[in-house]
């Protein structure tokens, strides 16, 4: 039964842009990660059903806009509007890396598969790679179109995909640096992107209100779901493969089955805007984070 197991109220002084949930393989506990307005980024461990404040991170300056953790749940990363990237040790809570991405050059952030590179999306169209050890740009992929403001790895590592201010998605391969694909589909900014687990599809949400899938080797739209009645301002797959989440401006947090393309849930808890939503590693649970400085956990049955 889908449900909402638990609130953490007040959770930043400010609005919460970003979060991200990983198990640590040192320790095998679930941390969550949240960043905000406030500057400052929060480590969260999830146990025995409630969340305990394990660090607070300082160091960003305007905001932070986008955070990750790499798939060995032990580094943290953080953009902010400062034009930093951060690199930080999830146990200790210490900065291992700070990189200069701008000028204003460091908006969503995804580590590769691999946890060996950081790739950004920035104002001039570009998607920039940088070294997780040194922290140096090791390449960059050009799009020739506008302002990137989504980002993300297929977790075969063979592609990433990013979508733009102006609706646009460009699929890049790794391997080659090359343009692959550009999907048109969406008519306003697509905020949030990502891949299926078996990196299959893909799923974009947009301020037109609308999220997209795109068959992503036939390079064709496969299907759009409407639902939200404002812009759509994360998406979210599970690992189970069978759903994805969304979230928006509405203020509400969906469950949709990847199959059918049908929202089975819709939670309706939060007071403000919903920037977005992941899900727990084994998937069966689900976290969102709001314009309302709350963190919210529910229950969604695998």
């Amino acid at each position: 039964m889908y449900s909402i197991i638990f609130k953490q109220e007040q959770a930043h002084e400010d609005s919460i842009w970003t979060c991200a949930w990983a198990k640590s393989e040192k320790d095998d506990h679930e941390n969550i990660v949240t960043g905000s307005v406030d500057d400052k980024v929060k480590v969260w461990r999830w146990t025995d059903e409630k969340l305990e404040l394990k660090h607070v991170l300082e160091g960003h300056q305007l905001g932070v806009v986008s955070v990750d953790m790499d798939n060995t749940g032990t580094l943290i990363a953080s953009s902010s509007l400062d034009s930093h990237v951060k690199i930080w040790d999830v146990e200790t809570g210490n900065q291992a890396k700070s990189i200069d991405a701008g000028p204003v050059d460091a908006w969503t952030i995804a580590f590769s598969p691999d946890s060996r590179f950081l790739a950004t999306g920035s104002h001039n169209g570009k998607v920039n790679l940088f070294g997780v050890d040194t922290g140096r740009k090791q390449t960059s992929m050009d799009t020739r179109g506008k302002f990137i403001l989504s980002i993300a790895y297929s977790p075969d590592g063979r592609y990433i995909a990013c979508g733009a201010i102006d609706g646009i998605v460009n699929i890049f391969d790794i391997s080659t640096g090359k343009l692959l694909h550009t999907l048109e589909g969406h008519a306003m900014p697509i905020r949030s992107i990502t891949f299926s687990p078996d990196s299959q599809l893909l799923v974009t949400g947009s301020d037109d209100s609308h999220i997209k899938i795109y068959d992503v080797h036939q390079a064709q739209l496969a299907g759009t779901l409407s639902g939200h009645g404002s812009w759509v301002l994360s998406v979210a797959f599970s690992s189970d493969n069978t759903h994805f989440a969304s979230c928006s401006s509405d203020k509400t947090v969906k469950v949709w089955e990847a199959s059918t393309r049908t929202c089975v849930h819709t939670f309706y808890d939060h007071l403000d805007q919903v920037w977005s939503a992941r899900f727990s590693s084994n998937g069966s649970k689900l976290t969102s984070v709001s314009d309302d400085r709350a963190i919210h956990i529910y229950d969604c049955p695998t």
